[in-house]
């Protein structure tokens, strides 16, 4: 189900900013503001991070799917990527954002152009649809998560009470709330990090 027009990317702001207030849709920030309901599951045996081989990516995109279904399961979801830029509507990288994301409709662009240096400003582009979760449905988007092509991306239910961030290595998951994310955690104890800090 794609977003149309202004008003359902103005609700889908207004929806962030009432479930997620600590800041802007940035995934490698969420895990720091909303610890109490964060866990950490890595993508392959041994805390490996990058796939090799056919058998390595099946491990990776059943262990993003599981955890996903539980989360998602019979509901709709937001499918977020994004992309970056030297100017605001310059030349965007990865260009393999929309070869995997083409539904994804611009919903937001956040701005770093603090530094008084113009040539180090940068733009990124945050693009969403809405479509029923089923597993496999991102799975192109994974496969270039896990290959470090793709970074930032979001996939949250239409009322964005649970987040799951894949990044290259794993997956940080926002929980509704802090037994959820325990049950989740007692589940899947296997594919935990050995780091004490749950990185």
């Amino acid at each position: 189900m794609p977003i149309y027009g202004d008003d359902g990317l103005i609700r889908l702001s207004a929806l962030w900013q009432r479930q997620f207030p600590e800041g802007p849709p940035v995934a490698h920030e969420l895990r720091a503001a909303y610890s109490d309901r964060w866990v950490r599951f890595h993508s392959l045996p041994g805390s490996k991070r990058y796939p090799e081989t056919e058998d390595e990516y099946a491990i990776v995109l059943h262990r993003y799917n599981t955890v996903l279904d539980e989360l998602f399961a019979g509901t709709d979801v937001y499918v977020i990527t994004v992309a970056w830029s030297w100017e605001p509507d310059g030349p965007e990288l990865p260009p393999e954002r929309h070869e995997v994301h083409p539904e994804g409709i611009r919903w937001t662009t956040l701005a770093y152009d603090d530094d008084p240096d113009p040539e180090l400003h940068s733009y990124t582009h945050l693009y969403a649809d809405r479509r029923p979760w089923r597993p496999g449905t991102v799975d192109d988007i994974l496969r270039e998560v896990a290959d470090d092509v793709l970074s930032g991306v979001i996939i949250t239910d239409s009322g964005l009470t649970r987040i799951h961030h894949p990044y290259d290595g794993g997956a940080d998951v926002i929980a509704a709330g802090p037994e959820e994310r325990d049950r989740l955690r007692d589940a899947h104890r296997a594919w935990l990090p050995r780091n004490p800090a749950g990185l």
